[in-house]
């Protein structure tokens, strides 16, 4: 089963009809922490640009993953998502 996450947080994977487990994580933009538990609880998991096809590559002891939310900087990048520009 595949769910593909572009700008919102999501509480609980549950409610999209996924079990606890994730098999593999793909980031094609920003950065996004996954969290153990609903309602971003547990242990957390730093998930940058790339491609994750197995649970011990974003640090996670098993599979389990319930929720995900963006890293954003609210002030000047409010969607999260931008590229570093060089002066």
């Amino acid at each position: 089963r595949k769910m593909e996450i572009m700008d919102d947080d999501v509480p609980s994977l549950f409610s999209y009809g996924f079990t606890d487990r994730v098999g593999s994580v793909m980031v094609s933009c920003g950065t996004w922490v996954g969290y153990q538990f609903p309602g971003y609880r547990g242990s957390q998991f730093l998930l940058e640009k790339g491609d994750y096809r197995h649970f011990n590559q974003f640090g996670a002891r098993c599979p389990q993953m319930q929720s995900i939310r963006r890293i954003r900087d609210m002030q000047w990048h409010p969607h999260g998502c931008y590229t570093m520009s060089s002066k």
